[in-house]
Parts: C-alpha cells; structure tokens; sequence
C-alpha cells in the first residue's frame, strides 16, 4: 500500500475521470507539466494505493471532485502587507468567509464573470495558499494541526470588490462566491512532502506580468494556528478546503 505524492484528477481519452499520482520529469516540479500519473484506487481521504497501472492524460482537472468537497473556508486580510495595503488594522482573529462548492473550477477552466459583477468593473485576483483536511479535526492544538493536513495546493480566490466591500451588507462572501471564483491548482501536494507550509513562496501573474510575489511566512496567523481555531467547537472533515488569504 503506498500513498500519493502529487495529487492530480483528470480525464483520459475515453471520457473516464481517475486519481492519480502525477509522474514528472527529473527537475520538473509544475505539476501542470505533467501528461501522465499512476492511477489511485480507493478512498483518497482514507485507505487508497497507488498502483502501477499508469495513464496518460490531454487535461488535468480540479484536484478535488465536486463531491469530494465538504466545505470552502476561506480567510481574509491574512497578510501583513497586504493588511497595511488596505490600510486596515491587522486583525486580532482570522477572518473567515465560505464559499460555495459551485465556485470551484479547475485550473484551465475560464473564470465566469457574471451579470451582475459586471456592472462596475472591480474583479480581482488574490493567489492564495490551499490547505485540504485529510482526517476528522475537533479542538485540536496547534502543535498537532499539520497532521491533519492531506495536502497543499495554490488557488485564486476570485473577488468583486463593489460586491465585497458595499454590496454584501457587511458580508464578504457576496463578493468572493460567484460560480467559478474558487480556481483551484492543477495538484495537491503531500503534507509528506511540505513540511513547513509557511515557508512557500506564492505570487501570480496576469497577462505575463507579475502581480503578486511574495512568501507565506508574511501569514498572519499561520496554517497550524488557523486549522486549530477552526477546529475549536466546530468539527472539520476530510475534503474541507481552506483558502489562507492572500
């Protein structure tokens, strides 16, 4: 029995969707260069193994299927920089936001602008570290969080800043939960494998120009201390998604 890697979901030729380990070229580390994984039996979440049985793939979908998800919990204003960017006080709490699973798309689908986030054009990016609970939490230490962890991929967590900010009656999830605005990394990589989740480096472009570069050590509260203040009083299950600011 072994477990995975690099996590990857696709569909090969046939119309058949499958886990997989995703294979990679000495030197390569983008798992979206990847054409080819080791197909996974069983739960991903529990008892799974990954086979010999290799499979080539034209498309790499969402890591995660729709009905794989639990929940998508997000926070906001969870960096330092981009809390004085804001000019906004550092928060005491992390603040947390859902949305729906509907938001989740994969990492080639085109983002959906809807109707009525096109009448004032505020759309933004926010590339943010994901964590995925692999096992049931509940008012667990912080010391003991990251073991709780599947695994870490990157997201953009899509936002409207008219419907966030003054449309959402207080609320930002108005603004941040339209279909399609959870795009999600084309793998998940083992907790086994990322040890230390706060010291990733994370940035995104837009049109080839860097918009955003910078480090998860600038985290506010960081993955550990935020999975065990969810975990306080509130159970988090296998296949809860945790979106940690940008």
């Amino acid at each position: 029995m072994s477990t995975f890697s690099r996590l990857v979901r696709f569909l090969v030729k046939d119309g058949r969707i499958y886990y997989g380990d995703a294979i990679l070229a000495l030197g390569i580390t983008d798992i979206a260069k990847a054409t080819q994984a080791r197909v996974i039996e069983g739960n991903i979440f529990g008892k799974h193994d990954v086979t010999h049985q290799i499979a080539e793939f034209p498309l790499l979908l969402a890591p995660l299927a729709r009905e794989d998800i639990k929940t998508i919990r997000c926070l906001g204003l969870n960096y330092t920089q981009h809390a004085k960017e804001s000019q906004m006080p550092l928060p005491k709490y992390p603040i947390l936001f859902y949305k729906p699973v509907t938001a989740l798309i994969g990492p080639l689908d085109i983002i959906p602008v809807r109707a009525p986030a096109q009448q004032v054009e505020e759309l933004d990016y926010e590339c943010v570290l994901v964590a995925i609970i692999g096992k049931e939490a509940s008012d667990i230490p912080e010391s003991k969080a990251l073991d709780y962890v599947l695994g870490y991929a990157v997201g953009n967590d899509v936002s409207h800043r008219e419907w966030q900010l003054k449309r959402g009656g207080g609320q930002w999830a108005l603004g941040k939960s339209f279909d399609g605005w959870a795009q999600f990394s084309p793998g998940i990589v083992s907790s086994t494998i990322i040890k230390d989740p706060q010291a990733l480096r994370i940035g995104s472009k837009l049109n080839g120009k860097t918009v955003q570069d910078s480090s998860t050590r600038g985290m506010i509260f960081g993955v550990a201390k935020t999975i065990s203040f969810l975990s306080q009083g509130t159970t988090l299950l296998p296949g809860d998604i945790l979106l940690t600011g940008t």
